[in-house]
């Protein structure tokens, strides 16, 4: 069951008046917890204060979301997902923001959806999506509640598709509806130049991290519709599945080979030590 606080108080509603509700003026992570243990907690924490700080939103003291964290996990259970949420809060109408805003924050916790084990072990299906991503260097990174491109890109998805990658205008694959991913092409790991548009993802992050420090070069460059599809090896990933193969891409067919299994041992290691040290 889900459970809920606004701005520390135990509630399902915001204001009507809530800019996050009217313009996607607002921005949000999304947190795995694994027995009741954030992980990267500090890393998300900072991605989403350098977008507030990008978006003139004020940022809340980091304590009060940690407060409001914690009080949601104390009885949980198992793995789980908390999602932080922070708008500019109430406004009048228009676009335009006056005054001092005071942000609305929510904190969300959820199970963990059941799928993320099968994913993991099995890998997914995937498909390229129709609705492109926007080019805009001023907002790429920012994990902004406007969210309708993928919205609309993942409900092309067929019953039998897990996950859609998207494009730019140009024909660049830039990410998944919900994910970041690499790939193993030419023998080497490679992940989108996401300069102009996509999420930096945490999970991405560190991935790039701990290949560097394992001797596993990743190329960060633009990469083709035709490219991807010619990989040999391709996984997808997010804070809350982690490292999960794609076994299919459209009609070409996928096998988890050895970069794969071996950033999936390293990305492991670094969470469960990361969880270890938030207990």
């Amino acid at each position: 069951m889900n459970r809920l606080l606004i701005n520390g108080i135990s509630a399902e509603y915001v204001s009507a008046m809530d800019r996050g509700l009217h313009y996607g003026d607002g921005i949000f992570e999304t947190i795995a917890c694994i027995d009741a243990r954030p992980v990267f907690i500090e890393q998300h924490l900072d991605r989403m204060q350098r977008g507030a700080d990008k978006l003139d939103i004020p940022f809340p003291d980091r304590q009060l979301v940690l407060d409001d964290i914690h009080r949601l996990l104390t009885s949980a259970n198992g793995d789980s997902i908390i999602k932080l949420m922070l708008t500019r809060g109430r406004g009048e109408r228009g676009y335009r923001f006056t005054g001092k805003p005071i942000a609305t924050r929510i904190c969300l916790h959820s199970a963990r959806p059941d799928h993320v084990a099968d994913w993991q072990q099995h890998g997914i299906t995937a498909q390229f999506c129709e609705t492109r991503v926007s080019r805009n260097a001023s907002l790429s990174g920012i994990k902004s509640l406007n969210r309708l491109e993928n919205v609309l890109a993942a409900n092309e998805l067929a019953d039998t598709v897990d996950e859609g990658f998207m494009l730019d205008d140009d024909g660049n694959v830039v990410e998944g509806t919900m994910t970041n991913f690499f790939a193993v092409i030419d023998d080497t790991l490679v992940t989108p130049d996401l300069s102009y548009c996509g999420i930096h993802g945490i999970v991405r992050e560190q991935i790039i991290q701990q290949a560097a420090k394992n001797n596993i070069p990743v190329h960060i460059r633009r990469i083709s519709r035709e490219q991807l599809a010619g990989a040999r090896e391709i996984f997808i990933c997010n804070s809350v599945i982690g490292v999960c193969p794609v076994r299919q891409l459209e009609q070409q067919r996928y096998g988890e080979d050895r970069i794969t299994t071996t950033i999936k041992t390293i990305l492991q290691r670094r969470i469960e030590a990361d969880a270890k040290a938030a207990a």
